[in-house]
């Protein structure tokens, strides 16, 4: 009796050990993957392809799953003061410096880079084709009045739009409904409606490359310093938000900056040529 009840007693130690085994491993290989963080992000990098091409890479070499929501930059920072995002990857250094300085946000860091151009009509009917001066093209499309589609949205792009007609001393307030047409939405339906139009539209490099339904549109005017886009990434403020993950976010971030996060965005191509430049400091 006492040798059955010692048998027993094995097998169950051994059972239990078996169990425990399971517990601890089932979890750890499921749990690597489990964490996801929230990425409030322009548009542009959505629309491009660039997070199709970057997430996997980053998922594989970190385990951390991320979800995207895709806005202007503008919608980006408010989400990120609500906290509702762990991080922010967005274009607008300006708007971006202050969200910092208000103590929404740290760890802001440039990421990459690549250029805002026109595009237009193929018949060019406000002649801005080869003009390297955005501000003297802008003053042409208005004094021809020609369709312009503006995203409207508050985004990096459209913001940045806003300074250059500010700059033109053109008030487009005056000229919307007539030829300044605002969609109120992202960089593609924006594209998408100046095709419908053949109007002209300021882009971001990275989405036209990518768009496919361009019509009669073509690049007409490329090239001016003024056209230079920067995209910068930065945590939003555990301080404020008790619930960002920290952790998980920074990973992103490092990664992003990392030599094999750069390598990545710069591998990133559509037709054989590169979207965005990285450019995070050494």
């Amino acid at each position: 009796m006492a040798t059955i009840f010692r048998r027993l007693k094995a097998i169950g130690a051994g059972l239990t050990l078996a169990l425990l085994a399971g517990v601890m491993t089932a979890p750890l290989a499921t749990g690597a993957h489990a964490e996801t963080i929230t990425v409030a992000s322009t548009t542009s990098t959505e629309n491009s392809g660039l997070f199709k091409f970057l997430l996997p890479a980053f998922e594989k070499d970190t385990g951390v799953q991320v979800k995207v929501i895709a806005v202007g930059t503008g919608q980006a920072l408010d989400i990120g003061r609500r906290g509702d995002a762990d991080v922010l990857f967005v274009h607008d250094p300006a708007a971006e410096q202050k969200f910092v300085d208000e103590g929404y946000g740290i760890d802001h860091q440039r990421v990459m880079y690549n250029d805002f151009i026109i595009v237009g009509p193929k018949s060019d009917p406000a002649k801005v084709r080869g003009d390297r001066d955005v501000i003297d093209a802008l003053r042409k499309i208005a004094a021809a009045d020609q369709p312009f589609a503006s995203r409207g949205d508050r985004s990096g792009t459209h913001m940045a739009e806003l300074r250059y007609w500010k700059e033109a001393g053109i008030d487009v307030t005056a000229a919307r409904g007539k030829w300044y047409k605002e969609t109120g939405s992202g960089m593609g339906p924006t594209l998408n409606t100046a095709s419908g139009m053949n109007a002209y539209s300021l882009t971001d490099r990275g989405t036209w490359l990518s768009f496919k339904n361009r019509g009669e549109l073509e690049i007409l005017v490329e090239g001016d310093q003024r056209l230079f886009n920067q995209y910068g990434v930065m945590l939003v403020n555990p301080a404020r938000h008790p619930q960002v993950k920290v952790q998980a976010g920074r990973s992103f971030m490092n990664w992003l900056v990392s030599p094999k996060g750069q390598q990545t965005i710069a591998d990133y191509q559509v037709n054989g040529q590169q979207l965005f430049f990285p450019n995070a400091e050494k």
